[in-house]
């Protein structure tokens, strides 16, 4: 366990596969530059799962935001939009890793950081 994990309330395992898929749809979204509001994160996931409902989803996104993984603003008076906080950063990061160095992989940073 990295000092990042003892310090962090929840961990990668405490997630459920779901909740994992949100905080990785929310990445990718703000990795385009997209913004990441309910519809948009509805539509990345459901290229992997076939129906995301839409009580689901909001439950998995308040869930996250209680668990210091997700920060919620508003876009305009009915939308928000979703980022990620840098605790779920380092959860995806150090999920990166582990499933790479299972893998017989090395990751290599291409954001200018130490990894």
């Amino acid at each position: 366990m990295t000092v990042a994990e003892t310090e962090r309330s929840t961990s990668w395992s405490d997630l459920s596969s779901f909740q994992r898929d949100v905080l990785e749809a929310i990445a990718h979204l703000e990795s385009s530059s997209e913004e990441s509001y309910g519809l948009a994160i509805q539509n990345r996931l459901e290229e992997h799962y076939s129906d995301v409902n839409p009580p689901r989803l909001y439950q998995n996104l308040d869930a996250l935001i209680a668990d210091g993984l997700l920060e919620r603003s508003e876009l305009d008076g009915r939308t928000n939009s979703y980022t990620l906080t840098s605790d779920a950063r380092e959860l995806l990061e150090e999920s990166v890793h582990r499933r790479a160095e299972a893998c017989g992989l090395e990751v290599t940073s291409t954001d200018g950081g130490d990894q």
